[in-house]
């Protein structure tokens, strides 16, 4: 047994998790050669096989489960007591985080800036999707940590609440003041699986307003530069168009939403890696704060 070190161990966890040898190859740096070859080595040593393909993912045998069951706690343990000894200076590896681009554009910013400067070790990887995505990414562990529109509530996840953003129904001054607002001008939003969405169908309705067009667009930034060129009106964060507000390139056009979008961070709640996990407790401080702005309308 001599032969089975940490660095086997974690490499079933990730097969296991991931579901294909491709997928742990890509978590830990390495090849899928490299990852078949270590499989082979530790059932050598162990005489008895650990994964059975089961259609296009590698399935742990009942043996290999009850391996990882038994080990994956050692090893985290032993990763922890290292990291605690050092106070997380030798922290390596890297953190696929996911957020929504409502989310990223609040508070990603001072999070990364406090990884590089706290946890250099750490390289992370983000990508930015809809909410949606990133619970399935979450919990398939293609991601790491999330941030997403919330309240979002699985027993896979464990959730940590990171603030509000208040919403704004804004357009350029040359449609605010065409006096056409609702008859004339199409009014643009995110895809109907947004929060923003349905806020925008609400709001309408309560106004008695039907739209010359309801147009979609899945980016918050490109709805904004629509907006701002004259081309519509638009439910929009005011954490993103704060500064546009102020300079008057945008005004509110609409009474101000009652509901504003809640943000979370999650990971899985199976998770015990521990610079995720110290990552995750970094998240869960963050706050987005919506600082009183006057209302234009």
């Amino acid at each position: 047994m001599k032969r089975i070190a940490l660095f086997h161990l974690e490499t079933l966890m990730w097969i296991d998790r991931l579901g294909t040898f491709a997928g742990a190859a890509q978590r830990l740096n390495t090849t899928q050669p490299a990852i078949s070859a270590r499989v082979r080595e530790i059932e050598e040593q162990l005489g008895v096989p650990l994964f059975q393909r089961d259609g296009r993912r590698m399935v742990l045998t009942a043996r290999g489960r009850r391996l990882v069951q038994d080990c994956e706690p050692l090893r985290q343990g032993l990763e922890r007591a290292l990291l605690d000894a050092s106070d997380f200076a030798g922290a390596t590896g890297t953190v696929r985080i996911g957020s929504g681009e409502i989310a990223a554009a609040s508070c990603l910013p001072d999070f990364i800036g406090a990884i590089e400067r706290e946890r250099p070790g750490v390289t992370l990887e983000i990508e930015l999707d809809l909410t949606a995505r990133l619970l399935q990414q979450l919990l398939a562990g293609t991601r790491d940590i999330v941030f997403l529109a919330g309240p979002v509530a699985s027993p896979g996840l464990r959730t940590a609440p990171i603030g509000s953003v208040e919403l704004v129904w804004a357009a350029s001054p040359a449609t605010a003041a065409s006096g056409e607002f609702g008859a004339a001008v199409p009014v643009w939003s995110l895809p109907d699986h947004s929060p923003l969405h349905g806020v925008t169908l609400s709001t309408l309705e309560e106004q008695g307003i039907t739209p010359r067009a309801l147009h979609t667009c899945n980016n918050v930034r490109m709805l904004i530069e629509i907006v701002a060129r004259g081309r519509g009106a638009a439910v929009l964060p005011e954490t993103m168009v704060r500064d546009e507000l102020a300079r008057g390139t945008l005004v509110e056009v609409l009474p101000r939403p009652a509901h504003h979008v809640h943000f979370e961070a999650a990971i899985r709640t199976r998770e015990r890696e521990p610079v995720i996990l110290d990552l995750f407790e970094r998240a869960a401080r963050l706050s987005i704060e919506t600082l009183p702005h006057p209302r234009s309308f």
